[in-house]
């Protein structure tokens, strides 16, 4: 069959892809842009089964740039972690367009994922997500729903958060809302329902809940993550802590964003629990618990494969959606520090240590200093350090580094570019490069700033000291360091 498959560079549909391709289906991605496909993820045997298509669901130009015959459409796409504040209004224009474009093929079936709107008071974000089925339900193909309560897995956001919290603080000061119950679910039940319902008639113009098997409030979340990984903590619920100051208190403590931040917080006064289980009858499979959920998470990140993060989203910081069109690093109107240092180690260790840069390992020199600098941007609104990265040893082009975006990760020719995501009067990059010339290997390490206006300058010369100490030694240290072998 011919699926599309909006979102596909996105948490969710980074995992379903493979599980379409693997069950012989030909899968068209949509994406906004093509270059942040994960083209070097797959076998050039996979790929045959893969259409990717740029086009834009919020700015489209033209029609039919889909195949007429697909057989169904995945609609994955949300604006939850958008910090554009009339998110409501771009979901909105979203799905009218996807619509438009469906109308024009023979799809039998859309599926969307949605959130539980069983409460009758819902937060504007869940608001959002019925408005949206609202739309979809207009199409001419047949809406099949699948609405879901918080998901558990390597790389989600309330896994991340709830790991963030825990690992980080031995006694919370927590809001009332942590008294709200819940029914999680695994992303590996999520992935099976999504694939599980594709053509099956019972399931056209119906809504299912899927959840796992407990109903369980926050607070016991955070007490079960403690117990699986043998941790003492407590946790003190406190009725003064508002929305406000308790999305404050999340950005701090946590690698979330405000925006992300202010959305969890406001849909967690809704209970999102299952009322309706048929989807179980419907697409029979082993439904985990919260604890198992936990388990098959760290042993994703154990085995180093977690294949996408929420982190990565682009909506979550301050870049634009075009950002990888900064990967022409400018020479003009520049400040620049370039620090070159020739090596006789093999080339591939060096590369190695680049490719292990940011997140646990930290960035070879002056680790504390980067986590005030860190400190500093959360404190302006920026996204800090805190979101690490998605995995300790692989990059791709759109990946985020603790405040950095990754816009080149040409591993073959030893190239990384970051562009930083950090509040700053300018625009700044980081690029590594390694080269051989005549034998000799020699790393090239470029931090480039482009001022605006006079406070721009006025930073730069303010950071200079702080450059002059940390950028030699980091680029000494990526040389001379042990290499961690993936």
């Amino acid at each position: 069959m011919k699926i599309l498959l909006t979102g596909s560079t996105g948490y969710i549909g980074r995992r379903l892809l493979p599980v379409l391709v693997e069950a012989g289906h030909h899968v068209i991605c949509l994406v906004r842009d093509q270059r942040r496909f994960d083209w070097e993820d797959f076998t050039e045997e996979f790929l045959t089964n893969v259409t990717v298509i740029e086009y834009d669901l919020n700015q489209p130009k033209g029609n039919h740039v889909i195949p007429k015959d697909i057989d169904a459409a995945y609609y994955l796409v949300h604006s939850m972690s958008s910090s554009n504040p009339d998110f409501t209004t771009l979901e909105t224009e979203s799905a009218q367009n996807f619509v438009a474009l469906v109308n024009q093929t023979n799809a039998k079936q859309i599926v969307y994922l949605s959130g539980i709107v069983n409460d009758s008071d819902l937060s504007d974000h869940l608001l959002s997500r019925k408005n949206v089925e609202d739309i979809l339900a207009q199409a001419k193909a047949p809406l099949t729903v699948l609405r879901a309560a918080i998901i558990i897995g390597s790389g989600s956001a309330s896994f991340e958060i709830i790991r963030d919290l825990v690992e980080k603080l031995p006694i919370m000061i927590a809001p009332k809302w942590l008294k709200t119950r819940c029914q999680p679910i695994g992303i590996r039940n999520v992935i099976e329902y999504l694939q599980g319902v594709l053509l099956k008639p019972e399931t056209f113009n119906q809504a299912f809940d899927i959840g796992g098997t407990e109903i369980l409030t926050y607070n016991q979340m955070l007490y079960g993550f403690a117990k699986m990984r043998g941790l003492k903590r407590w946790i003190i619920t406190v009725p003064v802590l508002t929305p406000k100051l308790s999305s404050l208190w999340l950005v701090f403590v946590t690698s979330t964003t405000y925006s992300l931040a202010r959305s969890l917080v406001n849909s967690m006064k809704n209970e999102v629990i299952c009322k309706d289980l048929r989807i179980r009858e419907i697409v029979p499979t082993k439904v985990l618990g919260y604890q198992e959920a936990l388990q098959l998470a760290f042993d994703k990140i154990s085995q180093k494969n977690v294949v996408s993060s929420w982190k990565d989203s682009i909506s979550l910081g301050t870049m634009d959606k075009n950002f990888l069109n900064n990967t022409f690093v400018p020479e003009h109107g520049v400040f620049t520090d370039k620090r070159q240092i020739n090596f006789a180690r093999n080339k591939k260790e060096v590369i190695e240590n680049i490719w292990t840069i940011g997140g646990n390992r930290g960035w070879y020199f002056g680790n504390w200093m980067w986590r005030v600098r860190g400190l500093m941007d959360k404190m302006v609104g920026g996204v800090g350090l805190r979101r690490g990265r998605r995995s300790d040893t692989d990059l791709k082009a759109g990946d985020a580094l603790d405040f950095w975006r990754v816009l080149v990760a040409d591993k073959p020719n030893g190239r990384l570019l970051l562009y930083a995501e950090m509040k700053l009067p300018g625009e700044a990059w980081l690029e590594f490069r390694v080269k051989t010339t005549d034998n000799i290997n020699t790393l090239y390490q470029t931090a480039t700033f482009r001022p605006l206006g006079l406070w721009g300058r006025l930073y730069w010369y303010s950071v200079l000291p702080f450059h002059g100490l940390i950028f030699p030694k980091m680029a000494k240290n990526i040389v001379e360091s042990k290499t961690q072998r993936p």
